[in-house]
């Protein structure tokens, strides 16, 4: 109780500093889908400049600080490709100066990119002039060959990215994806769960590939064959099956062993691709049911690349 030679005692005065700026750095290969991840940050929130050479990042960063924009995303690629040496050390110095910073890396297959710079008739930014000392040669450089050069000159990058696979992705899948991805609260390691159909082919942002092939295939039973794996019905076909349970008891004990050294490794993020036929009904059930067991004890998304293309 105040007196008059006690005073009352005032509320502690709230210290509050800047916002942690959150850096998503959008790279990858050409015609992977950057101006859609761009657009697709911006329409969320982010401060976002693409083509920024890396040299100039520290500056864009103050700028956002300044402007009072905690979100900020940049797009670096092969444009700035004498540059490009210089982002790797930016990238330490900002999570030393503790920035969040998500690098996402967007691949494709050759073959997707070949058909995507077929359609849009732009050229390719290596297929022309003069690069890290390599001759170039008379005119355009072939369109492959280009491609092949830009995964050499960004390999470093995709070691230390989440890489996202486009090859049959939709913008609008992208665009979901990525928002996920960015939204996730900051944890140790994130564990991605995405099903997928091998005739399809095996994405190329998997680190771990699982082959559910030979469980049993709702396909085949004419009640289950237009529903998918996250319907009730086909999960409680699957449920009962014990094939079923001990692969996915195997492949939940083998993550267990092992995330402590992706951890270790300072790995942010880890996908675990699931396979089927056609990447509707057990590798979709897999993925769910693998994400439900691990969300308690990581964070956790879930893609399924067949059916989130609808």
């Amino acid at each position: 109780m105040a007196t008059a030679e006690t005073p009352p005692r005032q509320p502690a005065e709230q210290k509050t500093g800047p916002a942690r700026q959150q850096i998503v750095v959008v790279t990858g290969i050409s015609g992977s889908g950057k101006s859609v991840a761009l657009h697709a940050l911006e329409d969320s929130g982010f401060f976002c400049v693409d083509n920024l050479p890396p040299e100039l990042l520290p500056q864009f960063l103050a700028l956002g600080q300044a402007r009072s924009q905690p979100r900020i995303a940049v797009a670096v690629d092969v444009r700035a490709v004498g540059s490009l040496p210089a982002l790797l050390p930016q990238l330490v110095r900002m999570r030393a100066a503790d920035l969040l910073v998500r690098t996402v890396f967007l691949d494709s297959s050759t073959d997707a990119l070949v058909r995507r710079f077929s359609e849009t008739r732009r050229p390719h930014p290596l297929s022309q002039g003069m690069h890290l000392g390599r001759d170039i040669g008379d005119g355009h450089r072939a369109l492959i060959d280009a491609i092949e050069l830009e995964r050499e000159l960004l390999a470093d990058l995709r070691e230390v990215s989440t890489v996202i696979d486009t090859s049959q992705l939709q913008p609008a899948q992208l665009r979901l994806w990525l928002r996920d991805l960015v939204d996730i609260r900051e944890h140790r390691l994130t564990l991605v769960f995405q099903s997928f159909a091998y005739k399809q082919g095996v994405p190329l942002d998997a680190d771990m590939v699982f082959d559910v092939r030979v469980l049993p295939n709702p396909f085949y039973v004419h009640e289950l064959r237009a529903l998918n794996g996250r319907d009730a019905a086909v999960a409680d076909y699957l449920r009962v099956d014990a094939d079923v349970a001990e692969m996915q008891d195997q492949i939940e004990s083998f993550l267990d062993r092992w995330l402590p050294s992706f951890e270790a490794d300072h790995r942010s993020y880890l996908t675990v691709a699931i396979g089927c036929t056609g990447g509707q009904h057990r590798s979709v059930y897999m993925a769910e049911t693998l994400a439900r067991r691990f969300a308690g004890r990581n964070a956790t998304l879930v893609r399924h690349r067949e059916l989130d293309e609808r």
